[in-house]
């Protein structure tokens, strides 16, 4: 019988990939999320298991979800407030929802403009 894979088998993978996106070291992600370097590098080499409260600060570190550490969803570049947006515009009126969405697209354009001047 094979073995199941656990919810944390593909975590120093993702965390590494993740950390790579944001080019950050190890120590800046570990003074961003509050842990040492060490953690990070035992993390990522898959000797330790983060904590829940050690996942969700890597993930808001991170700007990713703990979903994506995790390997539940393969969306890196999910933020993890698009939730909590995805909750407010449920109860806007449908003009309000419409704004709501000219906003998000201004703002997305926008920042894929200023990505491109950067990069």
């Amino acid at each position: 019988m094979p073995k199941s894979r656990g919810p944390l088998d593909d975590f120093p993978a993702r965390l590494y990939a993740a950390r790579a996106l944001r080019k950050l070291s190890q120590g800046e992600l570990a003074t961003r999320a509050s842990l040492q370097p060490s953690a990070i590098s035992h993390f990522e080499t898959g000797t330790r298991k983060p904590s829940f409260d050690n996942l969700k600060r890597l993930a808001d570190a991170l700007e990713v979800t703990t979903d994506y550490l995790l390997g539940r969803v393969h969306a890196l570049d999910a933020h993890a407030g698009a939730d909590k947006l995805h909750r407010h515009f449920e109860r806007l009126s449908a003009n309000d929802r419409e704004v709501a969405e000219q906003l998000m697209t201004f703002l997305a354009e926008r920042n894929k403009a200023r990505r491109r001047k950067e990069g």
